[in-house]
């Protein structure tokens, strides 16, 4: 009787754990987090690790707070998608009411703690939340400009983190801003288009004019052309005191052309395993375009 209430309190546990991560999405706040600190590293003069670490501790409260109240929000379209189906809120693991109290202390915590940064970076925070939980959300079942809308608070970790390291909003935290926004476009639709039947019985509108066509690839080719032309701008010093040597253009454009190839190779074939091998491009050009910013930074 013991061992069996034993591994039936590890289940618990491990379930409780597990929700948890689902409900905050860990694997995206963390992503999110090393972004902000890459974007630290761009801005400051001399490393603060206190300040690393509130960085990263407010972004992962704001990312996990945004994640907890959209699921909230989204517990009926979640239950009728196979992808999300499974979620703690919809699989009737944790009540809604949990969910909001979790979500409410993430935000008041992560707001704080990003304010003892300074009053910049919390309203940016502040934000992030509002937008993605009280528009981007809601405008998913109205109308495919949502991704415009929902880019928004998705391109500010980037900027957040030279705003840490500055306390100042000017042009280079608003170039890593478009770095981030214009490369969403690509990234998310890529997705929308592998998960475009779902979405579509979820009522969710993901894809440009919610069609999956060449006019939606046309769309990732042009947007995926701006985020290269925006990445590499930097070179040309002009834009404050954040630039990039020639040799760094030259790799993170080669990156962005990865992106590139297969965007036209999707318009080509309108195949999903090329839209999955996008989505994965995408995936490892916002990984290792911070790195080599960073990297650049330290040798000029």
């Amino acid at each position: 009787m013991y061992s069996i209430s034993v591994i039936k309190n590890k289940t618990t546990i491990k379930t409780i754990f597990s929700d948890f991560k689902q409900l905050t999405k860990v694997g995206l706040s963390v992503s999110v987090v090393f972004t902000s600190i890459a974007g630290y590293l761009l801005g400051v003069e001399e490393i603060n690790t206190t300040t690393i670490i509130l960085l990263a501790t407010g972004g992962y409260l704001m990312v996990g707070a945004s994640n907890a109240y959209n699921q909230v929000i989204e517990k009926d379209t979640d239950a009728l998608m196979k992808r999300t189906k499974d979620r703690p809120i919809p699989a009737g693991r944790m009540k809604p009411t949990t969910a909001v109290a979790i979500a409410t202390m993430f935000t008041i915590l992560g707001i704080a703690i990003l304010y003892s940064i300074n009053p910049k970076c919390a309203l940016f925070g502040a934000i992030s939340i509002f937008l993605y939980t009280s528009a981007y959300t809601p405008l998913k079942q109205i109308t495919p400009l949502a991704v415009f809308v929902g880019a928004i608070p998705g391109a500010i970790p980037f900027m957040l983190g030279w705003v840490a390291a500055t306390n100042k909003f000017g042009i280079e935290a608003g170039f890593l801003f478009m770095i981030q926004f214009f490369w969403q476009f690509p990234h998310f639709w890529a997705i929308g288009w592998l998960q475009f039947e779902e979405y579509n019985k979820a009522g969710l509108q993901m894809l440009p004019m919610n069609k999956k066509d060449k006019g939606a690839v046309k769309q990732i080719i042009f947007y995926t052309i701006v985020m290269i032309l925006v990445s590499i701008t930097p070179v040309l010093k002009v834009t404050g005191t954040f630039y990039i040597l020639p040799t760094t253009a030259i790799i993170v454009s080669l990156l962005g052309i990865s992106m590139l190839y297969y965007a036209i190779k999707l318009y080509k074939t309108q195949s999903n395993i090329v839209a999955r091998k996008l989505m994965l491009a995408s995936v490892a050009y916002i990984t290792f375009i911070p790195i080599i910013y960073v990297v650049d930074k330290f040798l000029h």
